[in-house]
Formats: structure tokens, C-alpha cells, sequence
């Protein structure tokens, strides 16, 4: 199962859940207190790619739901019922307790299917070239190529990975990174 949809979950843990089961990119948000930027980006990932919001079925999980429905209208939702994401020791639930067949169940119902996966066409060389790495500036011009890409910030290890999901072209890539060195001048 590839999934063309960005699939939103609460963290890491979801995230590896989701990957074991399916082939997709997710955005973890990191709990219910969702940020304007992170909001920012799932608008930008509904807009390229569409968004699917999978969520725990507790309280905290309803309220992530509702503030993305709230802020980026006809995102699809999947639901897991509670007593499939509990713990096997009986403490906590979550999707990343979920059994690989039932978060592929969940999924299956609205997701689309991915295409032939594009190659990548930032390279970690292009990163390097463009100071977006290996360089004593490198966090700070990956801060703005991220909000000029509305991609938000990532480490220089994930960001040719983030170009990747959200299908930043080399010529975007490139006109971003002439942007960038034109403002330090």
C-alpha cells in the first residue's frame, strides 16, 4: 500500500507505526497543542499532496481533528476504534499499539494511491552546495529556505527528505536558494 496523501499523526511513535504497516509520509503534531506553523504545513501538504488525519481515539486526538478540520477544509480522516489501539499491557492507547492489518484497514477507506514514485531530485551534493548543510550558517538558511518553501524547519539530515514529500522541484529548489543568497547581500 503507497499512499499519495501526507497521513497526520501525534508522534514518532505513530509515525513508526504508520511506516511499518504502509508505504507513506506522515507530519507528527507533536501533541494537541498544534502550532500555526505546523498548521501551516499541513495546509501546504493539503494542497500538494492531500492529507489524511489519523489520530488516537481519545480526547486529545478528537481535539487535533477538529483544529485541523477547523483550519484546512476536506482533509480525509481514518479512524482506528479504541480497542485496537490499546496497549498490550492494558496502559495507554494510541495508534502506534495498533497491529500493522488494522492501521492498513484504516487507511484503506480513504486513501489514494500513490503513482510511480518520483526520483529524487535534490541530492545531498545540492544541499551541501547551497550551505544548506556543512556549514557554520546552515541552520539559519535552512530556517528560511523552510518557511520560503513553506516546509518548515528540519535538521540537515531531513530536509532532502521534506523537499522530497512536499515535491519541490530542482528549479524550485534552485529559485529558493537564489532568493536566499539575494537577502544576504
Amino acid at each position: 500500500m503507497n499512499i499519495k496523501e501526507i497521513i497526520i499523526v501525534e508522534g514518532k511513535d505513530d509515525t513508526v507505526a504508520v511506516k511499518r504497516a504502509v508505504g507513506a509520509d506522515t507530519l507528527e503534531t507533536n501533541g494537541s497543542a498544534i502550532s500555526k506553523e505546523t498548521l501551516e504545513r499541513i495546509a501546504h501538504a493539503q494542497e500538494k499532496r492531500g492529507v489524511i488525519v489519523f489520530t488516537d481515539p481519545d480526547y486529545p486526538g478528537r481535539r487535533i481533528r477538529a483544529i485541523i478540520e477547523e483550519h484546512v477544509p476536506g482533509v480525509k480522516h481514518a479512524f482506528l476504534a479504541k480497542e485496537k489501539t490499546l496497549a498490550k499491557n492494558g496502559k495507554g492507547l494510541g495508534i502506534e499499539h495498533a497491529k500493522d492489518e488494522d492501521i492498513r484497514a484504516a487507511l484503506a477507506a480513504v486513501y489514494t494511491p500513490r503513482q510511480a514514485e518520483q526520483a529524487v531530485e535534490i541530492t545531498m551534493e545540492d544541499l551541501i552546495d547551497a550551505a544548506l548543510v556543512a556549514h557554520p550558517q546552515a541552520k539559519l538558511r535552512r530556517t528560511r529556505l523552510g518557511a520560503m518553501l513553506q516546509i518548515g524547519y528540519t535538521n540537515g539530515k531531513q530536509l532532502q527528505k521534506r523537499l522530497h514529500m512536499f515535491g519541490i522541484t530542482k528549479k524550485q529548489f534552485i529559485e529558493a536558494v537564489q532568493a536566499l543568497n539575494q537577502e544576504e547581500l
